[in-house]
């Protein structure tokens, strides 16, 4: 299966929050009907393929059948070198497995998450340790809010040169 426009996914859908990084890949759970990410754990990230077992692993634990994936797309709206590799690692999940995924713009998540831990008084080992699941919740709830928008099954959303299937709108 492809890349799908997330307005394309089903609202019994169990889904499950992706932010991947260099080094950890956070995760995140969801239903858009119940409208609520809940941080989930985080993947030390070894080798592809053994981050992609541990992966399936946790989908299958979690019954989830799609999954939001952050792109980690630059300020004004361009991707770059982090975006292709996020894309790439998407194509590579596909390439082992066929399941629905969408991209969803993932800016200032983590700087987000970190400043409301900082906010709440966190130690920064505690920061450290929960900042990519937080931060997958964090981008997972992104996607599950505009799935709860009542147009949001209307086709074309667009914002800030991103359309939520990740591909840009030329803007």
């Amino acid at each position: 299966m492809a890349v799908l426009s997330l307005d394309r996914f089903e609202p019994s859908w169990r889904l499950m929050g992706l932010d991947v990084g260099r080094k950890t890949i956070g995760l995140a759970c969801g239903q858009p009907a119940l409208g609520i990410a809940a941080p989930l754990t985080t993947i030390w990230r070894t080798r592809f393929v053994a981050d992609a077992e541990r992966l399936f692993g946790l989908v299958d634990g979690e019954a989830a059948d799609a999954l939001v994936i952050g792109l980690p797309v630059n300020m004004d709206g361009t991707e770059g070198a982090r975006c292709q590799s996020v894309r790439r690692f998407a194509e590579n999940l596909l390439a082992r497995r066929d399941m629905p995924v969408a991209f969803w713009d993932e800016r200032l998540s983590t700087a987000a998450v970190t400043r409301a831990m900082v906010s709440a008084d966190i130690s920064r080992r505690r920061r450290a340790a929960a900042v990519d699941r937080l931060a997958a919740a964090y981008i997972l709830q992104g996607a599950l809010d505009f799935l709860r928008r009542p147009d949001a099954r209307g086709g074309a959303h667009r914002t800030g040169g991103l359309s939520w299937d990740g591909t840009s709108d030329g803007s």
